[in-house]
């Protein structure tokens, strides 16, 4: 059983002592390519500086890394590249890289169960849900009607079916199908989940899910990845300064330039 909300808070450049279920570290294997995409990313030529706890977050911008390294951390603990379980397969159109090949995982134990869930993919995964008539995974009676929700909706129903026990989970920019609201509800999910044992990688821009309370957050950046506290995440900073004035931003984002 993990040691829940051991991280606690941190400083940047600070050392993370926690106690994790499953997922407690990732390197590179020797063999890896060191050219050409996604080998040339700071974050990827840095992995091994990832520290995991119960709930581990990894943020940055657009282009550095995060969708990639939550993806191939997925396909490397033996998940369907576009999400899934180890058991649920389908396949749209493969564009993951194949760093997943050369990721090198230690394992506390291995988890029993998981998933991985993308938002991006997340329309391919209901469908082949809706098509599957395994009668042993019974997982098409489970979710008859993942098209007739909204995306927020049955995005939420999945994670409440497939995420509230001890279990490994990856999410990946889960707030693009969700609301505040329904991020304020993922995130008690992942707190009873986190209680029972489970531990969650999570990429995303969302201020709200950052602040997890005991969060490993890792930002990455063009050098690498820094760990650190989530009222230094840059994200957070900006969303600060537009919410306090956002006439004043938005008057210094439209004025002309000379």
């Amino acid at each position: 059983m993990a040691v829940h909300g051991s991280a606690g808070v941190r400083r940047p450049g600070c050392t993370v002592h926690t106690v994790v279920a499953y997922l407690t570290d990732v390197r590179l294997g020797e063999d890896a390519p060191t050219e050409g995409y996604p080998w040339s990313l700071p974050a990827v030529r840095h992995v091994a500086d990832l520290r995991f706890g119960d709930v581990t977050v990894l943020v940055g911008d657009n282009g550095t890394g995060k969708s990639t390294l939550v993806e191939a951390l997925a396909v490397a603990a033996g998940f369907n590249a576009e999400g899934g379980s180890r058991n649920l397969r389908f396949r749209t159109h493969a564009t993951h890289s194949d760093l997943s090949e050369h990721l090198r995982l230690g394992w506390r134990q291995r988890p029993r169960w998981g998933w991985f869930l993308r938002a991006e993919t997340f329309y391919g995964m209901a469908s082949h849900i809706a098509e599957d008539d395994d009668p042993v995974s019974g997982i098409a009676a489970m979710f008859p009607d993942l098209h007739a929700r909204s995306h927020g909706e049955s995005f939420l129903l999945l994670v409440e079916e497939r995420m509230r026990s001890a279990g490994l989970y990856v999410l990946d920019e889960p707030e693009s199908a969700l609301s505040v609201h329904g991020q304020l509800r993922l995130l008690a999910m992942m707190h009873e989940a986190v209680a029972e044992g489970a531990q969650f990688v999570v990429a995303t821009h969302s201020p709200l899910l950052m602040a997890y309370p005991g969060a490993v957050i890792h930002e990455l950046h063009a050098g690498g990845m820094d760990v650190v506290a989530w009222e230094h995440v840059d994200a957070v900073t900006l969303w600060r300064t537009v919410l306090d004035d956002p006439e004043r931003v938005l008057r210094h984002l439209f004025a002309p330039e000379d």
